[in-house]
């Protein structure tokens, strides 16, 4: 199954932030033996929202938007997820149940009594807000819900609630995907070859060996290896072995120099 990823917020196009939402989504889905297929960054531009989120609603892949769910005027996630289903948005009970506990932790935290009625309170009410039909994604930092509309899942843009609320959505819906040493890659330093030259044997690889993948990675300016490729195969583990031997052959045969030889699972 597909897993994606939006990231939404002015701040991260910007510069004003820098994202961290891919290189961990990456790490947790590759700890449970899966991949990331894609993903999107999108600013604060509702249409523009609407529209992505409406193509991942009608991917059927799992998909995880982080960012703008809060209640400020810059956070439309809630609203554009709303429009691309067609759906009303509503309080969500539950989620006003966690909100209201949250505002009582706050109040008793700052040895304040908790006002309910009071305007910011209510104000507050407006992060439990969503599309018709949503089920919530609890979060362990704050309270505060995500919610999920069928497989697309809205996160905080905060790191440290997102990516626990991430990790929860895996264990919870998708354990029955996961699979330890799933992907392998092996992959050896090639020095002095164009990868133009390097391109049939690769071709070669892929059909003889499907569905093993065959990567390249170019370099110029590497600072121990300096000018040179990383040619080498991913796949299953049993898979991969007759390949990358395949490719280790093709590659003496064309009287390359060879590297430093890495395996990554």
């Amino acid at each position: 199954m597909p897993f994606g990823l939006i990231i939404i917020g002015d701040e991260i196009l910007s510069g004003k932030r820098t994202d961290k939402h891919l290189s961990k989504t990456i790490e947790l889905l590759g700890a449970r033996g899966l991949q990331l297929a894609y993903a999107e960054y999108v600013g604060d531009d509702p249409d523009r929202i609407t529209a992505t989120l409406a193509r991942a609603f009608a991917s059927g892949d799992v998909v995880f938007s982080c960012g703008g769910i809060g209640a400020t005027p810059d956070d439309h996630t809630r609203q554009c997820a709303a429009r691309a289903l067609g759906r009303e948005l509503v309080l969500h009970p539950q989620a006003e149940a966690l909100i209201r506990e949250r505002m009582q932790d706050v109040a008793r935290e700052q040895g304040v009594a908790y006002e309910p009625d009071r305007s910011d309170n209510l104000h507050r009410l407006n992060m439990g807000v969503f599309p018709a039909g949503a089920d919530i994604i609890p979060n362990p930092f704050n309270k505060i819900p995500g919610f999920a509309c069928g497989s697309v899942y809205f996160l905080p843009g905060f790191p440290v609630m997102a990516h626990p609320m991430i990790e929860w959505v895996l264990e919870t819906h998708y354990s029955h995907l996961f699979v330890q040493d799933a992907w392998v890659e092996q992959s050896v330093i090639v020095f002095g070859a164009m990868e133009a030259t390097l391109t049939p044997l690769m071709e070669a690889i892929e059909r003889d060996h499907a569905p093993v993948k065959v990567f390249s990675l170019p370099s110029v300016d590497h600072p121990q290896y300096g000018r040179h490729i990383e040619l080498g195969v991913k796949g299953a583990p049993e898979a991969v072995a007759p390949a990358y031997g395949a490719l280790l052959k093709g590659l003496s045969q064309a009287g390359v120099k060879l590297g430093p030889e890495m395996v990554r699972k």
